[in-house]
């Protein structure tokens, strides 16, 4: 499946290749902090081809084996890469949010269900991993 996305202020435009319809949704505090539960659809990181303002997008190291990407002049989180972890290295988390729909995507579970905020409930009948 081809997306294509972009931040908010319109500045960064990437498109990208998915190998199916589902997205998934972290509740762990990195993304929380990050700016929220986090709905992503993992890409191959061959397939992720910056259009517009790659210049623009700054990476954060928000552990000792990912890193985070958004956009420095909007501040849209954009991308997480588990860089340095052996089993997804090869991977993107895309933000679902910032691509353009329609998207055909759904979300499919919930991971670190365990460290979700309290201030919410998980209701949905979707599956939920206390973990990754």
């Amino acid at each position: 499946m081809h997306l294509t996305g972009k931040c908010l202020c319109g500045s960064v435009k990437f498109e990208a290749q998915s190998d199916g319809e589902a997205a998934d949704r972290c509740h762990c505090k990195m993304c929380r902090r990050w700016g929220g539960v986090y709905d992503s659809v993992f890409v191959p990181s061959e397939t992720v081809q910056i259009e517009e303002g790659e210049d623009l997008i700054k990476w954060y190291e928000s552990s000792d084996f990912a890193r985070r990407g958004f956009c420095s002049n909007c501040g849209s989180n954009l991308f997480y890469h588990a860089d340095r972890h052996k089993d997804f290295s090869h991977l993107y988390a895309v933000s679902v949010g910032t691509l353009d729909e329609p998207t055909n995507l759904r979300v499919k579970k919930h991971y670190f269900c365990a460290s979700k905020g309290d201030y919410y409930e998980i209701e949905d009948q979707l599956e939920k991993l206390e973990t990754y």
